[in-house]
Protein backbone atom coordinates (compact mmCIF):
# COMPACT_ATOMS: atom_id res chain seq x y z
CA UNK A 1 0.00 0.00 0.00
CA UNK A 2 2.79 2.77 0.37
CA UNK A 3 4.16 1.75 -2.71
CA UNK A 4 0.69 1.69 -4.17
CA UNK A 5 -0.89 4.92 -2.22
CA UNK A 6 0.91 6.74 -0.13
CA UNK A 7 5.04 7.21 -1.94
CA UNK A 8 3.04 8.93 -4.91
CA UNK A 9 0.99 11.51 -2.90
CA UNK A 10 4.11 11.75 -0.71
CA UNK A 11 6.11 13.00 -4.21
CA UNK A 12 3.60 15.00 -5.55
CA UNK A 13 3.16 16.89 -2.41
CA UNK A 14 6.90 17.62 -2.47
CA UNK A 15 6.75 18.12 -6.17
CA UNK A 16 4.18 21.12 -5.73
CA UNK A 17 6.32 22.34 -2.35
CA UNK A 18 9.33 23.43 -5.05
CA UNK A 19 11.65 22.98 -2.08
CA UNK A 20 15.22 24.39 -2.22
CA UNK A 21 18.05 23.19 -0.91
CA UNK A 22 18.43 24.91 2.19
CA UNK A 23 14.66 25.57 2.74
CA UNK A 24 13.63 24.66 6.22
CA UNK A 25 10.37 22.55 6.21
CA UNK A 26 7.22 22.35 8.45
CA UNK A 27 5.11 19.20 8.73
CA UNK A 28 1.93 19.75 9.87
CA UNK A 29 0.73 16.31 11.33
CA UNK A 30 3.72 14.51 10.15
CA UNK A 31 1.77 11.24 11.77
CA UNK A 32 5.29 8.77 11.39
CA UNK A 33 6.92 11.51 8.80
CA UNK A 34 5.97 10.11 5.19
CA UNK A 35 6.28 13.48 3.94
CA UNK A 36 8.64 14.62 6.54
CA UNK A 37 11.30 11.94 5.71
CA UNK A 38 10.69 12.24 1.99
CA UNK A 39 11.57 16.40 2.25
CA UNK A 40 14.89 15.25 3.69
CA UNK A 41 16.20 13.46 1.70
CA UNK A 42 15.66 16.28 -1.07
CA UNK A 43 17.04 19.15 0.99
CA UNK A 44 20.76 19.98 0.85
CA UNK A 45 22.65 19.57 3.97
CA UNK A 46 21.62 22.80 5.49
CA UNK A 47 17.95 22.06 4.82
CA UNK A 48 15.69 21.61 8.13
CA UNK A 49 12.64 19.40 8.72
CA UNK A 50 10.41 20.77 11.78
CA UNK A 51 8.20 17.56 12.49
CA UNK A 52 4.83 18.80 14.10
CA UNK A 53 2.29 16.31 15.94
CA UNK A 54 -0.76 16.41 18.29
CA UNK A 55 0.65 12.80 19.39
CA UNK A 56 3.80 12.84 21.52
CA UNK A 57 4.43 8.75 20.70
CA UNK A 58 4.02 9.64 16.87
CA UNK A 59 7.14 12.40 17.63
CA UNK A 60 9.24 10.14 19.71
CA UNK A 61 8.77 7.31 16.91
CA UNK A 62 10.27 10.00 13.99
CA UNK A 63 12.76 11.26 16.50
CA UNK A 64 14.62 7.52 17.22
CA UNK A 65 13.75 7.30 13.20
CA UNK A 66 15.52 10.26 12.64
CA UNK A 67 18.10 9.45 14.81
CA UNK A 68 18.83 5.79 13.30
CA UNK A 69 19.27 7.37 10.13
CA UNK A 70 21.96 9.85 11.31
CA UNK A 71 19.34 12.66 10.18
CA UNK A 72 18.66 14.04 13.91
CA UNK A 73 20.82 17.01 13.71
CA UNK A 74 18.59 18.85 10.89
CA UNK A 75 15.40 17.95 12.85
CA UNK A 76 12.96 19.65 15.25
CA UNK A 77 10.09 18.08 16.76
CA UNK A 78 7.35 20.47 18.31
CA UNK A 79 4.01 19.23 19.33
CA UNK A 80 1.31 21.45 18.29
CA UNK A 81 -2.36 21.40 16.76
CA UNK A 82 -2.43 22.43 13.14
CA UNK A 83 -4.58 25.35 14.25
CA UNK A 84 -1.95 26.72 16.81
CA UNK A 85 0.62 26.01 16.08
CA UNK A 86 2.20 27.07 19.08
CA UNK A 87 6.21 26.88 19.34
CA UNK A 88 6.26 27.61 15.83
CA UNK A 89 7.65 31.27 15.53
CA UNK A 90 6.47 33.89 13.24
CA UNK A 91 8.16 33.69 10.05
CA UNK A 92 10.48 30.92 10.44
CA UNK A 93 10.01 28.47 7.79
CA UNK A 94 9.90 28.50 4.00
CA UNK A 95 7.79 25.35 3.59
CA UNK A 96 4.19 24.18 5.42
CA UNK A 97 3.44 20.33 4.02
CA UNK A 98 0.01 18.54 5.59
CA UNK A 99 -1.01 14.98 4.37
CA UNK A 100 -4.64 14.30 4.99
CA UNK A 101 -4.42 16.70 8.35
CA UNK A 102 -7.18 19.19 7.79
CA UNK A 103 -10.38 16.75 7.68
CA UNK A 104 -9.61 16.24 11.21
CA UNK A 105 -9.64 20.04 12.17
CA UNK A 106 -12.48 21.81 12.82
CA UNK A 107 -11.36 25.49 12.47
CA UNK A 108 -9.97 24.92 9.21
CA UNK A 109 -9.57 28.94 8.81
CA UNK A 110 -7.86 28.97 11.97
CA UNK A 111 -4.73 26.27 10.28
CA UNK A 112 -4.85 28.33 7.20
CA UNK A 113 -3.89 31.58 9.51
CA UNK A 114 -1.24 29.67 11.22
CA UNK A 115 0.21 28.74 7.81
CA UNK A 116 0.46 32.00 6.81
CA UNK A 117 1.86 33.33 9.78
CA UNK A 118 5.01 30.83 10.52
CA UNK A 119 6.13 31.20 6.63
CA UNK A 120 8.46 33.73 5.41
CA UNK A 121 7.74 35.95 2.26
CA UNK A 122 7.31 34.22 -0.40
CA UNK A 123 6.98 30.65 1.66
CA UNK A 124 4.55 27.51 0.35
CA UNK A 125 2.10 25.67 1.60
CA UNK A 126 1.44 22.24 0.08
CA UNK A 127 -1.06 19.98 0.95
CA UNK A 128 -3.34 16.69 -0.09
CA UNK A 129 -6.58 16.38 1.05
CA UNK A 130 -9.51 13.76 0.67
CA UNK A 131 -12.62 15.35 -0.55
CA UNK A 132 -14.93 12.75 1.09
CA UNK A 133 -18.51 14.67 0.39
CA UNK A 134 -18.04 14.20 -3.43
CA UNK A 135 -18.32 10.68 -3.05
CA UNK A 136 -21.51 10.61 -0.49
CA UNK A 137 -23.69 10.68 -2.81
CA UNK A 138 -22.79 7.27 -4.94
CA UNK A 139 -22.98 5.62 -1.02
CA UNK A 140 -26.75 6.42 -0.94
CA UNK A 141 -27.88 2.45 -2.36
CA UNK A 142 -24.24 1.18 -1.32
CA UNK A 143 -22.30 0.36 1.40
CA UNK A 144 -18.62 1.36 1.48
CA UNK A 145 -18.83 0.81 -2.43
CA UNK A 146 -20.67 -2.17 -3.12
CA UNK A 147 -24.29 -3.13 -3.66
CA UNK A 148 -26.80 -3.61 -0.94
CA UNK A 149 -30.08 -4.19 -3.04
CA UNK A 150 -32.14 -6.58 -0.66
CA UNK A 151 -29.79 -5.35 2.69
CA UNK A 152 -30.61 -1.73 2.55
CA UNK A 153 -32.54 -1.58 6.39
CA UNK A 154 -29.13 -3.96 7.41
CA UNK A 155 -26.41 -1.42 6.25
CA UNK A 156 -28.82 1.72 6.90
CA UNK A 157 -28.54 0.26 10.62
CA UNK A 158 -25.01 -0.28 10.53
CA UNK A 159 -24.31 3.01 9.08
CA UNK A 160 -26.54 4.68 11.56
CA UNK A 161 -24.05 3.66 14.30
CA UNK A 162 -21.01 5.12 11.94
CA UNK A 163 -22.58 8.07 11.90
CA UNK A 164 -22.85 7.90 15.87
CA UNK A 165 -19.04 8.14 15.70
CA UNK A 166 -18.95 10.66 12.73
CA UNK A 167 -21.91 12.96 12.21
CA UNK A 168 -22.80 14.13 8.65
CA UNK A 169 -21.03 16.97 9.20
CA UNK A 170 -17.77 16.54 10.72
CA UNK A 171 -14.38 17.73 10.06
CA UNK A 172 -13.89 15.16 7.77
CA UNK A 173 -17.16 16.39 5.02
CA UNK A 174 -17.73 19.85 6.11
CA UNK A 175 -15.38 21.16 3.55
CA UNK A 176 -14.91 20.29 -0.09
CA UNK A 177 -12.08 21.72 -2.93
CA UNK A 178 -13.78 24.61 -3.67
CA UNK A 179 -13.91 25.68 0.49
CA UNK A 180 -9.89 24.76 0.54
CA UNK A 181 -9.37 27.27 -2.11
CA UNK A 182 -11.37 30.34 -0.41
CA UNK A 183 -9.82 29.14 3.11
CA UNK A 184 -6.54 30.15 1.31
CA UNK A 185 -7.41 32.93 -0.03
CA UNK A 186 -8.78 34.45 3.11
CA UNK A 187 -5.96 33.98 4.58
CA UNK A 188 -4.20 36.18 2.75
CA UNK A 189 -2.05 33.98 0.44
CA UNK A 190 -0.87 35.77 -2.97
CA UNK A 191 -1.07 32.39 -5.18
CA UNK A 192 -3.75 29.32 -4.86
CA UNK A 193 -3.53 26.70 -7.05
CA UNK A 194 -5.48 23.43 -6.26
CA UNK A 195 -5.60 20.23 -8.60
CA UNK A 196 -8.29 17.80 -8.16
CA UNK A 197 -8.39 14.67 -9.24
CA UNK A 198 -11.83 12.27 -8.84
CA UNK A 199 -10.98 8.21 -9.55
CA UNK A 200 -14.08 5.80 -10.23
CA UNK A 201 -13.25 2.45 -10.90
CA UNK A 202 -15.99 -0.42 -11.85
CA UNK A 203 -14.10 -2.72 -9.63
CA UNK A 204 -12.16 -3.22 -6.36
CA UNK A 205 -9.04 -5.10 -5.20
CA UNK A 206 -10.57 -8.29 -3.66
CA UNK A 207 -10.00 -8.73 -0.06
CA UNK A 208 -10.47 -11.60 2.44
CA UNK A 209 -13.81 -10.86 4.75
CA UNK A 210 -11.58 -11.40 8.01
CA UNK A 211 -9.33 -8.62 6.70
CA UNK A 212 -12.04 -6.65 5.46
CA UNK A 213 -14.38 -6.34 8.67
CA UNK A 214 -11.56 -5.94 10.53
CA UNK A 215 -10.69 -2.40 8.66
CA UNK A 216 -11.76 1.29 9.74
CA UNK A 217 -11.72 4.14 7.79
CA UNK A 218 -10.38 6.34 9.87
CA UNK A 219 -8.86 6.39 13.13
CA UNK A 220 -12.14 8.33 14.92
CA UNK A 221 -14.53 5.32 14.19
CA UNK A 222 -13.72 1.13 14.66
CA UNK A 223 -13.19 -1.60 12.75
CA UNK A 224 -16.44 -2.97 10.96
CA UNK A 225 -16.81 -5.82 12.71
CA UNK A 226 -17.39 -3.56 16.11
CA UNK A 227 -19.90 -1.68 14.55
CA UNK A 228 -21.61 -4.75 13.12
CA UNK A 229 -21.76 -6.35 16.85
CA UNK A 230 -23.33 -2.98 17.93
CA UNK A 231 -25.65 -2.72 14.99
CA UNK A 232 -27.12 -6.08 14.01
CA UNK A 233 -28.44 -9.10 15.60
CA UNK A 234 -27.59 -12.64 15.05
CA UNK A 235 -29.62 -13.28 12.57
CA UNK A 236 -28.79 -9.62 10.48
CA UNK A 237 -25.41 -10.27 10.80
CA UNK A 238 -25.46 -14.08 9.32
CA UNK A 239 -27.78 -12.23 6.13
CA UNK A 240 -25.04 -9.44 5.70
CA UNK A 241 -22.10 -11.34 5.31
CA UNK A 242 -24.08 -13.75 3.17
CA UNK A 243 -24.82 -10.65 1.02
CA UNK A 244 -21.56 -8.69 0.91
CA UNK A 245 -19.12 -11.17 1.57
CA UNK A 246 -19.07 -12.52 -2.27
CA UNK A 247 -18.86 -9.38 -3.48
CA UNK A 248 -15.85 -8.27 -0.99
CA UNK A 249 -14.06 -11.07 -1.85
CA UNK A 250 -14.30 -11.06 -5.36
CA UNK A 251 -14.11 -7.55 -5.55
CA UNK A 252 -17.85 -6.91 -7.45
CA UNK A 253 -17.66 -2.88 -6.32
CA UNK A 254 -17.49 0.85 -7.34
CA UNK A 255 -14.16 2.44 -5.93
CA UNK A 256 -14.47 6.08 -5.95
CA UNK A 257 -11.64 8.35 -4.58
CA UNK A 258 -11.39 12.43 -4.42
CA UNK A 259 -9.09 14.24 -3.66
CA UNK A 260 -7.08 17.45 -3.81
CA UNK A 261 -3.56 18.62 -3.99
CA UNK A 262 -3.24 22.66 -2.97
CA UNK A 263 -0.31 24.92 -3.33
CA UNK A 264 -0.31 28.38 -2.06
CA UNK A 265 2.68 30.86 -1.80
CA UNK A 266 2.69 34.01 0.38
CA UNK A 267 3.51 36.64 -1.69
CA UNK A 268 7.03 36.80 -3.14
CA UNK A 269 10.14 35.99 -1.56
CA UNK A 270 11.78 38.74 0.33
CA UNK A 271 15.24 40.30 -1.15
CA UNK A 272 18.48 38.82 -0.66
Amino acid sequence: MLARRLHPVRDRVLDRAELRPDDTLLDVGCGDGLIAFGALGRLGPEGRVIFSDVSEDLLDHCRAAAAASGDLDRCEFVRAMADRLAGIADASVDVVTTRSVLIYVKDKAAAFSEFRRVLRPGGRVSLFEPINTLMHVAEQDAFMGYDITGIEPIAQKIKAVFRTYQPDRDPMTDFDDRDLVRLAEEAGFALVDLELQVTVKSSRAPTPWERFVRMSGNPLVPPLADVIDQALTEREKAKFAAHLRPLVEAGVGQDRMAVAYLKARDGEPAPA
